[in-house]
C-alpha cells in the first residue's frame, strides 16, 4: 500500500511539474486581444510549453525588496540632476549611439538569472557612457549569477539591489554571450531560441544547475581576472521622480515588476495587465527610455528572453501608475572610471 501511495505521489508530482501553460494557447491569447486596448498579444512560446518552463524564466525579488527598503536606500537627489530637462520621449539607444550594448537583446537561457542580466547589462551601458565608449562591451552575467552568494540563488532567482552592491564591493569582469569567447567570463548557460517548428529548444529540459563560481578568465585568456573587474561607486533604488533624471545622466537602469500570465504573450503596444490575469512571479529587465503611445505613457524595456520574443526582444509597459510594481522597483549604480 505504501509503495502504491509513493508511486501515485510521483505521478501526481510529475503531472504538476509538466502542467501545460494554458495561458499560451490561442484561445487565451484571443481573449487577451478582445480585452486589451493598449497592446497586442501573440504567440511567443509553443502552446505545449510547461508552465514550469515559463516560471523558470522569472526570478527577481526586486519588487518585494523595494517595498522593504529603508528611505535612505532611495536616491532622491544628485548634483547631476540640476537643470535637467525631461523630454516627452527618450531612447538611450539614440542618445548614446556609440554604445552598442544598450539595445542588445540577450538570452538568459533555462535559468532564472533575469536579475543578473538586468543589472549587469545596465552597468555595461553606464560604463560605456561614462567612458565615452572607451569601454564598449558586455559585463559578465556569468560572474554575477554564480559568484554573488548574497544576491540569492543563481538560476533560482536573486535580488537586483544586492547585485549592484556586489558591483560596488567586488566589481564585475567582462563577459560576452554563450560561446562568444568575448571578455573574461562569457555566459555559460545555453540560449533557448525557437526552432524552425516554433518549439522552444529548452522546453521540457531541467533548469540549468547552478555553476561553480570560477575566479579566472576562461574566455579571453589574455585578460587578468583581478585587473578586469569594473566597479560602481554606489548602489541605490530610484524614486519614480528620479528615474528619468538618472537615466538621462548615467544611462539605463534595472527595473523589476510582477509578471502575470498574459505578459509572456506580449507582442506590441503598451502592456497593461489584463483584469483576470494570474500572478506567475517577479522579473527583472533593463529600462532604456520612455514615451507616449496613443495617449498612454510608457517605459521602454529590453527583456532577456532573446529577440524572438515580444517586439524583437523589447516591450513597453504603462508608466506613472506603478503597473505591476514597476515604477517603485528600479535599481542602479554609478560606475567608477579611472
Amino acid at each position: 500500500m505504501a509503495r502504491l501511495l509513493i508511486l501515485l505521489s510521483v505521478v501526481l508530482f510529475s503531472v504538476y511539474q509538466t502542467e501545460q501553460a494554458h495561458f499560451l494557447e490561442k484561445n487565451y491569447i484571443d481573449q487577451i486581444n478582445e480585452e486589451a486596448t493598449t497592446w497586442k498579444a501573440g504567440i511567443n512560446f509553443d502552446p505545449s510549453t510547461p508552465k514550469e518552463d515559463i516560471i523558470k524564466l522569472l526570478g527577481s525579488t526586486g519588487v518585494e525588496s523595494a517595498k522593504k527598503a529603508s528611505i535612505d536606500q532611495f536616491k532622491t537627489d544628485d548634483d547631476a540632476y540640476e537643470n535637467v530637462w525631461i523630454p516627452r520621449t527618450f531612447d538611450a539607444r539614440k542618445k548614446w549611439r556609440h554604445c552598442r550594448t544598450i539595445g542588445e537583446v540577450r538570452d538568459q537561457g533555462h535559468c532564472g538569472s533575469c536579475w543578473a542580466f538586468g543589472t549587469s547589462s545596465a552597468f555595461a551601458d553606464r560604463l560605456c557612457i561614462a567612458t565615452n565608449a572607451d569601454f564598449n562591451e558586455l559585463l559578465s552575467a556569468e560572474e554575477i549569477t554564480f559568484c554573488c552568494h548574497t544576491c540569492g540563488f543563481g538560476c533560482h532567482g536573486g535580488n537586483p539591489i544586492k547585485a549592484w552592491e556586489y558591483f560596488s564591493k567586488h566589481g564585475l569582469v567582462t563577459g560576452g554571450n554563450y560561446k562568444s569567447g568575448e571578455g573574461c567570463e562569457p555566459y555559460r548557460v545555453p540560449p533557448c531560441p525557437r526552432d524552425k517548428d516554433g518549439k522552444n529548444t529548452c522546453s521540457g529540459k531541467p533548469m540549468e544547475k547552478n555553476h561553480r563560481c570560477t575566479r579566472m578568465c576562461y574566455g579571453n585568456q589574455d585578460l587578468d581576472y583581478g585587473d578586469d573587474h569594473r566597479y560602481t561607486r554606489d548602489y541605490y533604488y530610484l524614486t519614480y521622480g528620479t528615474i528619468q533624471k538618472d537615466v538621462m545622466n548615467y544611462g539605463p537602469i534595472e527595473a523589476s515588476f510582477d509578471v502575470y500570465d498574459d505578459f509572456p504573450s506580449y507582442k506590441s503596444g503598451v502592456y497593461v495587465k489584463s483584469e483576470n490575469a494570474s500572478y506567475l512571479g517577479g522579473h527583472a529587465v533593463k529600462l532604456i527610455g520612455w514615451g507616449e503611445e496613443n495617449g498612454t505613457p510608457y517605459w521602454l524595456m529590453v527583456n532577456s528572453w532573446n529577440a524572438q520574443w515580444g517586439d524583437k526582444g523589447l516591450f513597453k509597459i504603462r508608466r506613472g501608475t506603478n503597473e505591476c510594481g514597476i515604477d517603485n522597483s528600479t535599481t542602479a549604480g554609478v560606475p567608477v572610471t579611472y
